[in-house]
């Protein structure tokens, strides 16, 4: 038989032993085998054998097991009792070694006993000698409690914390007043009643707490300390009191004759620890909405299809970068005026990426499409409870572009009585949300824009000159397209590179006599005319060119007469009205441009006072059927053309 196939019958041999045994090679530094009681006593639950070195398991008495071990592989055998050995969860146990080499092997087998229990085993046989000696009285236990109550009365009294006492059945020997005052019974109540039955006979959540299972109790067969930190007493009157409590085993003269122990009512640091989870509930809660708010403002940073500049060579759009360059990298307030649809947005977005705040947010708010009653709700932010609806506070977009830049589109549409807070905010940088008298402070570069006349508005009495003089310290002008025709090629290849991709639709290209139509046009809804026809085109086209002939039959191309009735009857006086002829497909062309400009004169609002369909005198139904054909989004008319 080889030397693994004995030391492996050796092991096997212990495996019907109530004696923890293992075999070890000191050499290697491994522990190659175990017995049911040495897992059990190490809490080994891996694969032997052990990957980790023996040497982990034997703490600060490491040099003591050198010598042993090297006195064992000399003589053969060995015996110690002054070693310590940790079990696989770093757990020390003051352990008595027997030590027998393996034939002429390297590999040792140890028999392991536990020092603390064979010391209680042999108290216990003691004390039974004595008892059938006579020597002592079970009447001693009483004599212990009495003497340990007498000798700590004054530690006893003083104690915040609740002690009592137990004897081995139990039954309460002594309570001291910390203890009558958090479990509601007197001293009186308690002494020689069984404690568990009568303040810790249930769980918290009401299901009942067999004796046999309570950790106070274990201590009385085991002869451990038991620290318990979540279980609960039942208060005289019926209240389940959370406690933390420790038990701790009595031994006279080798024998355990009861425990002490000492609780603590933890009902305030329930309630800090709830108020703790409420408080992390409530973080959570707030992280949840802010990400939801982050997604919200990550659209309105970027732009729809990400521009990362500013399309055309014309001298209108050098001058225009030029400004921009000029502007960009200082702090000033910047108002951009211009027709709709001429890229004002793309402009405030080329402006704060060359700032330094362009690690921060650009928040726009388009004040054409906010509510009346919601513009300082919406500017400054709200407290729970300042108006109907204010479930929770609310940061304003002041707040949110902190450290950023606040693009203002349509600032013309702010209400005259909002307009004075607006401009405290600019020269203060200061601000309450609504329903709070708490003053925050806020940093931000305001970038206003308008296809409105200000001036105007300002001698009609609608906007305040001071505020418009805040805003226009650095006045630029977004040019029509019309005025920098010669831009329009490079902008309708921009497009159809976008829409191609968009659609999914590659290959498709503008003949060069399609782009002259394209420059004879004069694109009164702009660049974001420009884009909606150009990905229309790129739709229906089935040739994979674009064709924009119809782009020019607004224009009067065949005319017919149509006589007058009085001509007819042969009357003198009679003239002739001329009627332009367009084909089906113009005429849709023309409403839906119609329909368009409604929308972008409305804000993108279809129905009700003020909506495309009352501009156009359609039923908003019928407009919105049309809508759908065309494949308008009017969201995309609450905000301006990023071009």
């Amino acid at each position: 038989m080889g030397e693994h196939a004995r030391t492996h019958t050796a092991a096997l041999m212990g495996d019907f032993s109530p004696l923890a045994m293992i075999v070890i090679d000191p050499f290697v530094d491994q522990l190659l085998d175990a017995n049911p009681a040495a897992c059990e006593m190490l809490n080994i639950i891996q694969t032997l054998p052990l990957a980790a070195p023996f040497s982990h398991r034997l703490s600060a008495s490491l040099p003591l097991w050198v010598s042993f071990t090297d006195e064992a592989l000399t003589q053969k055998t060995a015996w110690s009792d002054d070693l310590v050995m940790l079990d696989m969860l770093r757990q020390p146990y003051r352990v008595e070694v027997y030590a027998q080499r393996v034939d002429d092997s390297s590999q040792l087998l140890l028999t392991l006993i536990d020092r603390n229990k064979a010391e209680q085993r042999r108290a216990k046989a003691e004390l039974g000698r004595q008892h059938r000696q006579g020597e002592v009285g079970w009447q001693r236990v009483e004599q212990v409690f009495e003497r340990i109550e007498k000798q700590n009365q004054l530690i006893l009294g003083a104690a915040g914390e609740g002690i009592y006492g137990l004897d081995a059945e139990g039954k309460t020997t002594f309570v001291n007043p910390a203890a009558e005052r958090i479990l509601g019974w007197s001293t009186e109540d308690m002494v020689g009643h069984d404690a568990h039955l009568m303040f810790h006979h249930t769980h918290a959540d009401g299901r009942h707490f067999p004796v046999q299972q309570c950790p106070i109790h274990a201590s009385f067969s085991d002869g451990q300390v038991h620290h318990v930190d979540n279980e609960v007493f039942w208060h005289k009157n019926g209240e389940a009191i959370p406690v933390e409590y420790t038990s701790t085993p009595i031994f006279e003269m080798g024998r355990l004759v009861g425990a002490v122990v000492l609780f603590r009512d933890i009902r305030e640091r329930k309630r800090a620890e709830q108020q703790l989870r409420d408080a992390l509930a409530e973080v959570e809660s707030l992280k949840q909405r802010l990400e939801l708010e982050n997604e919200y403002l990550q659209e309105e940073i970027k732009a729809e299809l990400n521009h990362r500049d500013i399309v055309g060579n014309s001298p209108a759009v050098a001058k225009l970068i030029q400004q921009i360059e000029l502007v960009a990298p200082t702090s000033a307030n910047v108002l951009i005026s211009g027709e709709s649809g001429t890229g004002k947005e793309l402009i405030a977005r080329a402006i704060h990426a060359g700032s330094t705040r362009s690690d921060r947010p650009l928040i726009r708010v388009n004040c054409a499409a906010i509510p009346r009653d919601l513009f300082e709700s919406e500017f400054f932010g709200h407290v729970k409870g300042a108006f109907t609806g204010a479930v929770q506070d609310r940061p304003g977009r002041f707040e949110l572009a902190h450290g950023g830049t606040l693009f203002l589109d349509e600032v013309g549409e702010i209400p005259l009585e909002l307009q004075s807070k607006l401009l405290r905010v600019l020269q203060d940088q200061q601000f309450e949300r609504v329903g709070d008298n708490r003053t925050r402070e806020v940093d931000v570069r305001v970038i206003a824009a308008t296809n409105r006349e200000l001036r105007d508005m300002i001698d009609n009495s609608h906007f305040r000159e001071d505020l418009y003089f805040r805003l226009n310290v650095f006045p630029i002008e977004s040019v029509p397209l019309r005025k920098r025709i010669e831009d329009v090629p490079l902008l309708a290849r921009h497009f159809l590179q976008r829409a191609c991709l968009k659609f999914n639709k590659p290959g498709v290209r503008i003949p060069p006599s399609q782009l002259e139509i394209l420059q004879r046009y004069p694109w009164p809804g702009n660049i974001r005319e420009l884009e909606n026809i150009i990905e229309r085109q790129v739709i229906v086209t089935q040739d994979r060119r674009l064709m924009f002939d119809d782009l020019l039959l607004g224009e009067p191309t065949r005319k017919i007469g149509r006589t007058n009735p009085i001509s007819a009857a042969g009357h003198a006086g009679a003239e002739q009205n001329e009627v332009a002829l367009l084909t089906e497909q113009a005429l849709g062309q023309r409403q839906r441009e119609s329909a368009i400009a409604a929308l972008e004169q409305a804000g993108g609002k279809v129905s009700g006072a003020g909506g495309a369909a009352e501009l156009l005198g359609l039923k908003p139904t019928t407009l919105a059927s049309r809508l759908n054909k065309w494949g308008i989004d009017t969201r995309e008319f609450r905000k301006s053309a990023p071009h």
